[in-house]
C-alpha cells in the first residue's frame, strides 16, 4: 500500500541506537542514556499539587477549548511582558498548543501547501524539516555551525537562490541540536529581511530559559515590528522539566495564530484542563525553576565538556539548550556518526544521537544530552576515555580503529 506522505520519511536514524541501547539493557549491560534530550528532573512540587488539585475537580474532566484557556494566555502574556518588556495580547496573539511540536507542525499546514519552499537551518531538529514536508512544501536547508561567522548572510544568499522564493524562514535559538545561539542583532537583521521580502518568520524559542554563563537568549518580539512577520513557539518541557505533560504556546502574529487557532478547532479540544491550570502555576508563581533548572544543566555541561576534553576529546561548551554538539575525534572519523554511535553504545556503554539523524549537515557529529545526573556523566566519561585510550594505542601500532 502507499503512503503518500509518510512515504517521503527518511529511515529515523535514531531508532537503531535506541533499539541497540535496548538489547543491551536486556542482556543485563548497564547503558548511560544520553541520547533522546528526555528531561530527568521532576516537575516542580507546587506544579504538581495544582494539577492534582485540579483534577479533582469534575468539571475539569470536560473538552477544553483547541485555543487554551483563558487565565493561562494571561499568564503567557504576563510572562513575556516579565522576562522580555513585550507586550502579547492573550485574545489575539496567543494560542496554547499540545507542546511545542505539535503547534509548529501544524503551523506549517496553515503557511506551506505544495509548490511552496521553507528555509530551515541543518542540522536541525527533525521537526523543523518535516513539518515542511507534511505540508507538501520544499525544504531548503541552510548549514548552521559552529564555524559559522555569519549564520544570517547564509539565510539571505539561500532565499535568494531559491526559486519559488521561500514563504516561511524557520529559525530556532537557541538551538538543537548544535546549541548555538545569537543575540539581538540576529533578528533585527531577519525582521527587516522578512518585512522587505514578504516572508513569515518561525522562531521555535524551546529553550528560551535554558541559559548559561549569563548569556540571555533573545526574544525575536524584542524587535520593534517582528509581529508583522513572526511567531514564537515556546514550551514549558525544559524550562519547569514539564516535558511529558505537553504545554506549549504560539505567539506573535494575530493572523498566523487565528489560522492555526482555526485549523485546531478541527482537529483537538486543547490540552487537559488540569494540565492548563498548573501551567498557569509554573508561569505566574515559579519564576525561581528555570534559573535552577539552568544551573544544573550548566553544571553537567561542564562535568562533561571538561571530562572530553581530558580524555583527548575537546568539544565546545554551549551557552544554551540542554545539549551539546561533538565532532567525532580524529581518529574515529572516518566511521560516520551513526557508525561512532554505535561504537560508543559497544565499547563505552554510552548512548547518544548521531549527528546524520538532523540531517545531512550533521555527519561528522554527535549529540550529548544532558539527561543523568553528575555521577552518571562521569561514568560516561570514564567509558569514552576507555575508547579514545583504544584509539591511541591503535594509532601508536599503526593501526586504525573500526566499529
Amino acid at each position: 500500500m502507499e503512503f503518500r506522505r509518510i512515504d517521503r520519511l527518511p529511515p529515523y536514524v535514531f531508532n537503531i541506537v535506541n533499539e541497540m541501547k535496548i538489547e543491551a539493557r536486556q542482556h543485563g549491560e548497564d547503558i548511560i542514556d544520553l541520547g533522546m534530550g528526555n528531561p530527568d528532573l521532576p516537575t516542580p512540587q507546587p506544579i504538581v499539587d495544582k494539577l492534582a488539585e485540579a483534577a479533582q475537580n469534575s468539571r475539569n474532566h470536560r473538552y477544553s477549548a483547541s485555543r487554551g484557556i483563558t487565565k493561562l494566555r494571561l499568564a503567557l502574556s504576563s510572562w513575556y511582558e516579565r522576562r522580555y518588556g513585550v507586550e502579547i495580547d492573550p485574545e489575539r496573539e496567543a494560542l496554547v498548543s499540545i507542546g511545542a511540536k505539535e503547534g509548529l507542525a501544524h503551523l506549517m499546514w496553515v503557511l506551506l501547501r505544495s509548490g511552496d519552499a521553507a528555509l530551515v537551518p541543518e542540522p536541525s531538529y527533525p521537526i523543523h524539516q518535516f513539518s515542511c514536508l507534511f505540508a507538501g512544501a520544499e525544504v531548503n536547508s541552510v548549514p548552521l555551525t559552529h564555524d559559522t561567522a555569519d549564520f544570517f548572510a547564509d539565510l539571505k544568499q539561500a532565499y535568494e537562490r531559491t526559486w519559488p522564493r521561500p514563504r516561511v524562514i524557520l529559525v530556532s535559538f537557541p538551538h538543537n541540536p548544535t546549541g548555538h545561539c545569537v543575540d539581538l542583532d540576529f533578528f533585527e537583521r531577519l525582521v527587516r529581511f522578512a518585512q522587505e521580502r514578504e516572508v513569515f518568520i518561525i522562531h521555535d524559542f524551546a529553550y528560551a530559559e535554558i541559559c548559561f554563563d549569563g548569556y540571555k537568549p533573545p526574544s525575536i518580539f524584542q524587535v520593534p515590528g517582528a509581529k508583522d512577520v513572526a511567531v514564537e513557539f515556546v514550551s514549558l518541557s525544559k524550562s519547569h522539566s514539564m516535558a511529558g505533560w505537553r504545554v506549549g504556546f504560539c505567539a506573535g502574529n494575530a493572523e498566523a495564530v487565528a489560522g492555526l487557532q482555526r485549523l485546531k478547532s478541527y482537529l483537538d479540544y486543547g490540552v487537559f484542563q488540569p494540565i492548563q491550570i498548573a501551567a498557569i502555576t509554573a508561569l505566574n508563581d515559579c519564576d525561581e525553576v528555570p534559573p535552577l533548572v539552568s544551573s544544573v544543566y550548566q553544571r553537567r555541561r561542564d562535568v562533561l565538556c571538561d571530562g572530553l576534553a581530558r580524555a583527548g576529546w575537546p568539544v565546545h561548551k554551549p551557552r544554551g539548550t540542554m545539549f551539546v554538539w561533538a565532532s567525532i575525534p580524529e581518529p574515529y572519523q572516518h566511521l560516520g556518526s551513526l557508525e561512532f554511535s554505535k561504537l560508543l553504545l559497544t565499547e563505552a556503554k554510552v548512548a547518544v544521537s548521531p549527528g546524520i539523524g538532523f540531517g545531512q549537515s550533521g555527519e561528522g557529529f554527535v549529540r550529548f544530552a544532558l539527561v543523568a545526573n553528575d555521577a552518571r556523566i562521569r561514568q560516561a566519561v570514564r567509558g569514552v576515555r576507555r575508547v579514545m585510550d583504544a584509539a591511541s594505542k591503535g594509532a601508536s601500532a599503526g593501526a586504525q580503529p573500526t566499529a
